[in-house]
């Protein structure tokens, strides 16, 4: 059974990897004021205790048993914002503030609906949307999801489109 608990270690690994809109990459609360670094990589492995599931159970608690006796609601096993944001702790303390950056605009993501983010990537696609409905969408990221990082994005790809030539009626 040891070979399937690493299988499931390792796809906890893959789904808890980072979270949260803060920009910031001091310590934070969830992690008891100690500032994450390169050697606190895996999270999995190496702090446990800080990675949980969306409801607050602990990564312990989640077995492949109990997934195949569907004990496990599936909403369980999505990384939840603060992962990600300690991930992005991680990525910008080794220097890789453009993965903390990403992290950022995940942990923002996971507040909003599945659809509606796929709705909204779709619309980033060249020629598909208008100055105006990208920034209907950068307002609706921030005002409705407090989603800044991702609202900024959104501003700025209108602009960018914009500026070559990319948005709908440019073709």
């Amino acid at each position: 059974m040891s070979e399937v608990d690493d299988l499931v270690a390792k796809i906890m690994a893959q789904m808890g990897n980072s979270s949260s809109s803060d920009s910031s990459t001091s310590a934070t609360s969830t992690n008891n004021g100690k500032e994450m670094t390169a050697d606190d990589y895996p999270l999995y492995q190496k702090h446990r205790d800080l990675v949980k599931t969306p409801s607050g159970k602990k990564l312990d608690d989640i077995t492949l048993q109990k997934v195949v006796n569907d004990q496990v609601d599936p909403k369980e096993l999505r990384i939840t914002p603060e992962a990600l944001k300690l991930q992005g702790e991680i990525a910008a303390n080794a220097g890789r503030p453009a993965i903390q950056k990403n992290l950022q605009r995940a942990a923002e993501l996971t507040r909003v609906p599945d659809e509606r983010v796929l709705q909204m990537y779709d619309a980033l696609r060249p020629f598909r949307s208008t100055k105006q409905e990208l920034l209907d969408i950068a307002n609706e990221l921030r005002d409705k999801y407090h989603a800044e990082v991702c609202a900024a994005w959104f501003e700025e790809a209108a602009n960018y489109y914009e500026s070559r030539k990319k948005l709908k009626g440019d073709n």
